[in-house]
């Protein structure tokens, strides 16, 4: 985590759809999308890069968001394009879990 202290409360962690595995949020007028791997929550933007499209409407499998529009796939974690359409990576936000209480860091 950096060492910044902007970190907003976005939700909880059993508001993460069980069947999508996905939750679309607002941080400082950002759509993000939150996703819960295993145990982990993770955060990134909610906009394909490639065609614009909610993320948190997209399918998650090994770790990938599949993009709903041109089913392009990003790395949940880091955020890399790993394939076509998809080329620009998308932002991945720092992510804090305290309690049930998800928090993001909104200027990492």
């Amino acid at each position: 985590m950096s060492s910044t202290e902007n970190w907003i409360a976005v939700g909880s962690v059993s508001d993460i759809s069980p069947d999508t595995g996905t939750l679309r949020v607002m941080v400082e007028g950002e759509a993000v999308c939150l996703y819960k791997l295993d145990d982990t929550v993770h955060a990134t933007q909610d906009r394909c890069t490639h065609g614009q499209a909610s993320l948190a409407e997209g399918y998650i499998e090994d770790g990938l968001i599949e993009c709903p529009l041109h089913q392009g796939c990003f790395d949940i974690r880091t955020g890399a394009a790993v394939t076509a359409p998809c080329k620009e990576p998308i932002r991945v936000y720092p992510v804090k879990v305290e309690g049930d209480t998800i928090y993001v860091e909104a200027n990492p």
